[in-house]
């Protein structure tokens, strides 16, 4: 969780202010686990997961990185993004419902965890 921590330091003002303010949060509510007792079905930073619009069925696969990672071809969400931070934590199987442009909403699903580091032995002391 340092990691994570460290991001919140990192971003107290600017644009990515809010993004860090609402991730400290998660975090302060979080329930932690040691790395490898992580069960493989729960997005984790630097999982590649793949998710579902339960409205339009469209599925999409992105992965979860530090903000300076972030790239929106390279289907990369930084945690510090809306969905960056509401998908962490969930497990396959979970739905949130999602906010969309001119008050809209919708439901996103996690279908698969196609990768995740704690499961494969690559995650972060």
């Amino acid at each position: 969780m340092r990691p994570l921590r460290d991001v919140v330091e990192r971003y107290p003002g600017g644009n990515l202010a809010d993004g860090a303010e609402s991730l400290e949060c998660g975090l302060d509510r979080a329930h932690v686990v040691v790395q490898d007792q992580v069960p493989p079905d729960v997005v984790t930073m630097r999982s590649r997961v793949v998710c579902e619009d339960l409205t339009t069925s469209k599925r999409r696969e992105i992965t979860i990185v530090y903000p300076t990672e972030a790239d929106v071809e390279g289907n990369k969400v930084s945690i510090l993004a809306p969905m960056g931070m509401a998908l962490l934590g969930l497990r396959v199987g979970d739905t949130i419902k999602w906010a969309l442009p001119h008050g809209r909403t919708t439901r996103l699903k996690v279908v698969d965890v196609r990768f995740q580091p704690e499961a494969s032995g690559a995650f972060e002391l």
